[in-house]
C-alpha cells in the first residue's frame, strides 16, 4: 500500500523543540482549535475564512499542554503548565474564568458526554472531577504513581479510564469513585520523553477502550471485565502514541514515533491507508462532518488529511449517533439564550464562599442531584494548594431533588451561573502535612522538631520528637479526644488548635509546656461561634487567629493579655521568641488568579507592629510556607519555589534568596522546613508528592541560598552571589548589635562574628576585583574597592592590580585609600581632650595604619595590645587584620614582603628585605613621633605612597601636606605645638637612600638603574 504525500503548515513555533501539541474540531467542523507546550497560546483556525489569520488566545503564562471542547461545542477547557485550567467562550474566545488549579503541570482534560462533569489531571496526585453546573470539584481520585496522562469518559456515563505515563491503566466508577480494575504496565513508558504523552479512548459505543501496547499495537479492553479482546498491530516500528476513533467507531487512527500514521478498518482488523511524516504526530482528529482527519506533530505543524477513507468504503460518519442533544444540559457556565453573565446570590454570598465561612452555601452553589452527591472524597486541599472546596449537602430526604427544584423556581433561580470568582487562599499551619486515612501525619514540622498525629476511633493519638534528643525533654505521648489539626512547636512548649466539629461543638485551643516549676501548667480555652484558624508559639506568648479575624494573644501561664481585629482572613502565622508575624487577605483574588496578601509583624514584649505592608508573590502562585530564619529574618516559601527573606533595607523590603528553577538538582519538589543565612533545610519529595510522610522518617536536604541573579559578563555568578549574602548577612549581625547595644546588653560575640563576617565579605571583593580586572571591567573594580570593609584590604588590592600590571588602577586604589585615611584620621584629629583644652590628642607611634610595609600577612587576625590604637576611646576597625590565604587563584595572590621599588638592583632588594620588619626611620616613610621640643599633641600623618609620582623633598612634602591638612608649615621653623607635620612616602621607582637621591626625577632614577 502506498502512502501519501501531506504537506504542513506551521501553526506554533516550537524553535525546534520537540513539544506535545494538540488539535480538535468543533462540532460543526467550521473550526479547528490548536496549542502546543511549548507556547502559551491557543490558536482558533477559521476554515470558512482560510485567508484570515487565527485568533489568538493568550490567557496561560506558560505552555498549554490540554485542549478539550465541551460536547455541545460552546466552551473550551485548557489545561497548562502554569498549573491552572481556564474555560473560554467558543468560538468566540472570550475568557470565562479559572476552573481550578493543580500544584504541578496538568497534562489531560476530558468532558463526559452530557458536559455535566470536566475531568483534569497532571503532575499532581489525583484525577479532579468538576461540576461544570456551579464549578465545584466533585471528587478527587487518586490511584496512579505517576503523572496522568490520558483520561477518557465511557460514553455510557458509567466509568472513568485513565492512563499515566509508567503505563498504568486505571477503570473508575464514577458513581463511587472506586477503583474497578487495574492494568498495570500495559502501555508503554513514556515518561523520559516530553513531546508525547501515554493516553487512551473509549470507542463511540462503549464496547472497548483502545491503550497503546507495548509490541507496538493497539489493545482492546473489554469494558465490563478490562479483558484483552483483541490487538491492531501492523507497520509500526515503535510505541503508539497516539489514538483516535472515528465517529462511528469503524475505523480507527494510530500515530507512532516512527513517525508514521495508520489507518485501520477495526472489522477487519487489518490498515488500510498510511502516511509519512518528517516528525512525530502527537495528536488526530476525526473531523466530525465528512471524510478527512486532522494532525498536528510534535513542531508544531498541522494540516488535514482529506478522504482519510477510500470512497469505495463506508464513511467514517455513516451511523454516528449524536455526541449531544439539545435536552442536554451541557456545560452550564454560560446561557446561550442570554450571554450576559448572571450573578446568583449576593455579594455577601460571594464573601463568604471566598473567606471559607461555615455558612450555608448561597443558591448559586445549589445544583441537581445527581449519583456524584453520595460519599464525597475529603481530601482535595493540600496545605492551601488548592482552592477551597465547596461542600456539598447531604441528603435530608428522598424528595431532595425535588426540593432544590421547587426552591429554585420559586425564586426564579436559573441554571446558568456566572463565572466563578478566583479562589481566595485557606488558612494552612506551617510545616503540616494533609490527612491520609489510616496514615500518621505531621501536624508540626520544624527546626526543632515535628508533632505527629493518626486518627483512630474517635480519637487521635499524638507524639512530640525532637531532632536532637539529648537537648530536648522527653514529652510522652498525648491521646487527642478534640480532633486537633494544626500545632506549633518551640523550645518550651507546644500549643494545639482544632476547628468546630459541629453545631454544638466549640474550637479549642491548648498549650503544653514541656516543663514547668508549679503542676497542672497546661491549660485550654473554648470559642463559641469562632473557629481556631492559625496557632502561633514564641518566648513566653501564645497566638491563635480566628475565622472572626480575631488575633487573640496569651501569656505562657494563659492569661488572655491582647485581642486584636486583623484587616482581612487569615492565611498563616508564625513566631520566633518576641515576633509573631500574620499573613491575611488584603482583598480579592485579581482576576489572574494572583492572591492579595499582606503580612504583620508584632512584637509582643511592647505591643508594638514595627512592619506591615504587601506579601509579594511569583505571579499565579499561593503561599505554602511561612516562618523565621535562624537569625530571626522572617521568610516566605510560594508554591512557584520562590524562597524570601523580609529585610529592613530600603524601608523593608523582600529579597529572593532562592528559587527552585534554578536549582540544578530539582529533581522533586521543596517542602521547606527552615533556613539560615546560608542554607535552606528541606526535605525533597519525589513527583508528584508534595510533602514527605511521616514512615520514613524524612531526610533533610541543606541548598546553598542562591539569589536569582542575571547572567553576569564576567561569569563570576557564584562570587557576586557570596557578596549579596554575606552582604545580607552582615546587615542582619549589625540590626542585631544595635538591638543589643540598645537594651545594654553585651555585644562582644556579635562584634567578633560581625569582623568575621567583613573579613569574608572582602576576600570576596577582592576575588571580584580579580575577576574584573581579567574582564577588562575596571570601572567596576573601582566601585568594588570602595565597599571593602578593613584598609588592609584595600592595601591587598592595590598589591594585586600592582601585580597584575595596571598602574592606572593601582593609582585609583591608592587615592581611594588616601581619602579614606584622611576622613578616619580628622575625624579622630578632630576630638576635642577636654583634659588638655587642645583642639588635638596625641597619637601613639602604633596607631596609624603603614601603608608600604606588611609586616604581618593580611587577614590574620590580631588580638594582642599592640594590634589595637585606642584614639578618644574608640577602637580602629583598620587595625584588625584577617588572613587572605583561603583566596582559590594563586594568580591572585600578593607577596606582601616584595620590593616597593620594583626597578631596584639586587643590592637594593637585599637591603630593603634586611629592613623588613624592623622600625623604620621618619624619612623611610614610617610614622613616628615628631622631633619637636615638647613633642606634645601632634599627629603625623603619612600617606600611601604612589607609585607614579615623583619623588620630592621632605621639604616639598611638609609644604604640600601643610597646604592639605590646613596647618601653617614654614620650612625653616621648628614644629610647634599644636602644629600638623605630615610626610608622604616615599616613591618605590626611585632610589630612596637619601635626601639628594630623593630630590631626582623618576627618569634620572631610571637611567642610574640601567647603567647599574
Amino acid at each position: 500500500m502506498k502512502g501519501r504525500l501531506l504537506k504542513l503548515k506551521e501553526a506554533h513555533k516550537n524553535n525546534g523543540v520537540g513539544s506535545f501539541c494538540s488539535i480538535l474540531w468543533d462540532l460543526q467542523a467550521q473550526h479547528l482549535v490548536s496549542a502546543s507546550a511549548a507556547t502559551s497560546t491557543i490558536s482558533i483556525h477559521d476554515l470558512s475564512h482560510t485567508s484570515k489569520p487565527p485568533k489568538i488566545l493568550s490567557h496561560h503564562k506558560d505552555g498549554v499542554t490540554a485542549l478539550v471542547l465541551s460536547p455541545n461545542s460552546t466552551c473550551l477547557a485548557s489545561g497548562s503548565v502554569d498549573h491552572s485550567v481556564k474555560l473560554y467562550k467558543f468560538p468566540g474566545g472570550e475568557f470565562q474564568t479559572n476552573v481550578t488549579r493543580f500544584t504541578l503541570p496538568i497534562r489531560a482534560l476530558a468532558f463526559n458526554k452530557s458536559g455535566s462533569l470536566l475531568a483534569a489531571a497532571g503532575d499532581d496526585e489525583g484525577i479532579k472531577l468538576i461540576n461544570t453546573i456551579d464549578g465545584s470539584i466533585s471528587r478527587v481520585l487518586k490511584g496512579h504513581k505517576g503523572p496522568v496522562t490520558g483520561l477518557s469518559f465511557d460514553p455510557n456515563s458509567e466509568y472513568l479510564a485513565s492512563v499515566d505515563s509508567i503505563g498504568t491503566v486505571i477503570y473508575w466508577a464514577l458513581g463511587s469513585g472506586e477503583i474497578i480494575h487495574t492494568l498495570k504496565g500495559v502501555a508503554p513508558d513514556l515518561d523520559s520523553d516530553a513531546s508525547v504523552l501515554n493516553i487512551l479512548s473509549w470507542s463511540p459505543d462503549g464496547e472497548f477502550l483502545a491503550v497503546p501496547g507495548l509490541k507496538n499495537d493497539v489493545v482492546m479492553y473489554d469494558r465490563d471485565t478490562a479483558q484483552k479482546q483483541f490487538s491492531l498491530r501492523g507497520d509500526h516500528r515503535q510505541s503508539i502514541c497516539f489514538v483516535s476513533w472515528s465517529p462511528n467507531g469503524k475505523y480507527i487512527a494510530t500515530s507512532s514515533l516512527d513517525r508514521q500514521v495508520l489507518i485501520w478498518d477495526v472489522d477487519q482488523r487489518e490498515d488500510i491507508d498510511r502516511q509519512k511524516f518528517d516528525d512525530a504526530i502527537c495528536c488526530m482528529a476525526w473531523k466530525p462532518i465528512g471524510n478527512a482527519l486532522a494532525v498536528i506533530d510534535v513542531m508544531g505543524r498541522f494540516g488535514v488529511l482529506e478522504s482519510a477513507i477510500p470512497s469505495s468504503m463506508k464513511s467514517p460518519t455513516d451511523g454516528a449517533s449524536s455526541l449531544w442533544s439539545k435536552n442536554s444540559n451541557g456545560l452550564l457556565l454560560f446561557d446561550e439564550e442570554d450571554q450576559e453573565p448572571v450573578i446568583s446570590g449576593t455579594s455577601s454570598d460571594i464573601g463568604e464562599d471566598n473567606f471559607d465561612e461555615s455558612k450555608p452555601v448561597s443558591r448559586k452553589r445549589l445544583r441537581k442531584q445527581s449519583v456524584l452527591d453520595e460519599n464525597l472524597d475529603e481530601d482535595t486541599d493540600d496545605h492551601g494548594a488548592l482552592p477551597p472546596k465547596v461542600e456539598v449537602r447531604k441528603k435530608g430526604s428522598q424528595n431532595h431533588k425535588e426540593t432544590l427544584i421547587g426552591k429554585s423556581e420559586n425564586v426564579g433561580f436559573r441554571t446558568v451561573t456566572s463565572p466563578q470568582m478566583p479562589k481566595m487562599q485557606v488558612p494552612f499551619q506551617p510545616g503540616s502535612t494533609t490527612a491520609q486515612a489510616g496514615k500518621r501525619r505531621f501536624l508540626c514540622y520544624n527546626m526543632i522538631g515535628c508533632i505527629t498525629t493518626i486518627d483512630h476511633d474517635g480519637y487521635s493519638h499524638i507524639e512530640v520528637d525532637f531532632h536532637d534528643s539529648g537537648a530536648g525533654p522527653r514529652v510522652p505521648a498525648m491521646t487527642d479526644y478534640f480532633g486537633f489539626t494544626m500545632a506549633s512547636l518551640n523550645e518550651n512548649g507546644s500549643v494545639f488548635g482544632n476547628p468546630c466539629k459541629g453545631d454544638n461543638n466549640m474550637s479549642t485551643l491548648m498549650y503544653r509546656p514541656f516543663s514547668s516549676w508549679a503542676n497542672n501548667s497546661e491549660w485550654s480555652m473554648r470559642f463559641e461561634a469562632e473557629e481556631v484558624k492559625v496557632v502561633a508559639l514564641g518566648t513566653g506568648w501564645v497566638a491563635a487567629v480566628t475565622s472572626l479575624n480575631f488575633l487573640r494573644i496569651f501569656t505562657e501561664g494563659g492569661l488572655q493579655k491582647h485581642i486584636l481585629s486583623i484587616n482581612g482572613p487569615v492565611v498563616t502565622a508564625a513566631g520566633l521568641k518576641d515576633e509573631l508575624a500574620i499573613v491575611s487577605h488584603a482583598s480579592h483574588c485579581l482576576p489572574s488568579n494572583d492572591q492579595m496578601l499582606e503580612f504583620r509583624i508584632f512584637k509582643i514584649s511592647n505591643a508594638t507592629q514595627p512592619f506591615c505592608g504587601p506579601l509579594p508573590l511569583t505571579p499565579g502562585s499561593y503561599l505554602t510556607w511561612l516562618g523565621f530564619s535562624e537569625e530571626g529574618q522572617l521568610s516566605s516559601y510560594d508554591s512557584k519555589g520562590v524562597l524570601r527573606v523580609f529585610t529592613n533595607q530600603y524601608g523593608g523590603s523582600w529579597l529572593p534568596i532562592f528559587s527552585a528553577s534554578k536549582e540544578q538538582k530539582a529533581e522533586g519538589n521543596y517542602w521547606l522546613v527552615g533556613l539560615n543565612m546560608s542554607k535552606l533545610f528541606c526535605v525533597v519529595c519525589k513527583a508528584p508528592d508534595t510533602f514527605p510522610q511521616v514512615t520514613p522518617k524524612p531526610v533533610l536536604t541543606l541548598l546553598n541560598l542562591s539569589f536569582p541573579l542575571a547572567s553576569s559578563d564576567l561569569g563570576a555568578g557564584d562570587l557576586e552571589n557570596e557578596f549579596i549574602v554575606n552582604s545580607l548577612y552582615l546587615s542582619q549581625i549589625q540590626k542585631n548589635i544595635d538591638e543589643m547595644a540598645a537594651s545594654g546588653l553585651d555585644t562582644t560575640s556579635l562584634d567578633d562574628e560581625a569582623f568575621n563576617i567583613e573579613a569574608a565579605l572582602d576576600r570576596c571583593i577582592l576575588r571580584l576585583i580579580a575577576a574584573c580586572c581579567n574582564g577588562d571591567k575596571l570601572v567596576r573594580a573601582t566601585e568594588l574597592v570602595r565597599l571593602l570593609s578593613l584598609d588592609k584590604s584595600v592595601r591587598g588590592a592595590i598589591k594585586l592590580v600592582t601585580a597584575l600590571k595596571l598602574p592606572i588602577l593601582a593609582e585609583r586604589f591608592n587615592g581611594i585609600l588616601e581619602e579614606r585615611l584622611l576622613d578616619e584620621n580628622r575625624g579622630k584629629v578632630g576630638y576635642q581632650n577636654t583634659a588638655s583644652e587642645t583642639p588635638f590628642t596625641h597619637v601613639e607611634h602604633k596607631a596609624l595604619p603603614v601603608v608600604d610595609q606588611f609586616p604581618s600577612p593580611l587577614f590574620s587576625k590580631h588580638d594582642n595590645a599592640e594590634g589595637t590604637a585606642s584614639v578618644g576611646g574608640e577602637k580602629r576597625k583598620t587595625d584588625r587584620t584577617v588572613d587572605m590565604g583561603s583566596m582559590k587563584d594563586d594568580a591572585h595572590k600578593v607577596n606582601l614582603h616584595q620590593s616597593s621599588n620594583p626597578f631596584a638592583t639586587n643590592q637594593e632588594k637585599k637591603k630593603e628585605r634586611a629592613t623588613v620588619g624592623r622600625p623604620k626611620k621618619e624619612t623611610d616613610g614610617v610614622v613616628g613621633p615628631g622631633n619637636t621640643k615638647d613633642g606634645v599633641n601632634q599627629v603625623i600623618f603619612h600617606r600611601p605612597s604612589n607609585p607614579f609620582a615623583k619623588a620630592t623633598s621632605i621639604e616639598e612634602e611638609k609644604l604640600r601636606d601643610g597646604a592639605k591638612v590646613g596647618g601653617k608649615v614654614e620650612p625653616n621653623s621648628v614644629v610647634g605645638v599644636g602644629q600638623v607635620q605630615s610626610h608622604w612616602a616615599s616613591n618605590p621607582f626611585a632610589k630612596a637612600s637619601n635626601n639628594q637621591e630623593g630630590k631626582q626625577s623618576l627618569l634620572d632614577s631610571i637611567k642610574k638603574m640601567k647603567k647599574v
